[in-house]
């Protein structure tokens, strides 16, 4: 994992959550070590566990690029084929975004920088 972020809604979702941002990275390099379910597309669904109840992230993995997106247990447990596709078309498009458009992201914090290696 070079570098991971999570988008604007998904801040407030985990923070709704008490998802830590150290939590999510940790879950990010776990789905980078293949410790993760495959959804297809370049998504994965990984468990963070929290407080009392198990919180799903999806994950978008690139070559240097890794975008969370929430999925609470506590409402459902799967997601529906409709979420599923436009998750893939996220991550598809998120992993062929350059350099340009994820910093014009950050800069509009639309995408919010969690972890990254040095």
């Amino acid at each position: 994992m070079d570098r991971a972020f999570k988008t604007a809604w998904f801040t407030k979702e985990a923070r709704k959550a008490k998802i830590s941002d150290e939590a999510l990275c940790q879950a990010i390099k776990q789905v980078m070590q293949g410790q993760a379910d495959t959804l297809g597309g370049g998504v994965y669904k990984k468990t963070v566990e929290r407080q009392h109840a198990p919180f799903d992230h999806l994950s978008q993995s690139g070559s240097a690029l890794d975008i969370c997106l929430p999925l609470c247990k506590k409402d459902r447990e799967n997601i529906a084929p409709d979420e599923l596709a436009t998750f893939k078309k996220l991550a598809k498009d998120y992993a062929s975004a350059s350099d340009a458009k994820i910093a014009a992201l950050l800069n509009a914090k639309e995408l919010l920088e969690i972890c990254h290696d040095d």
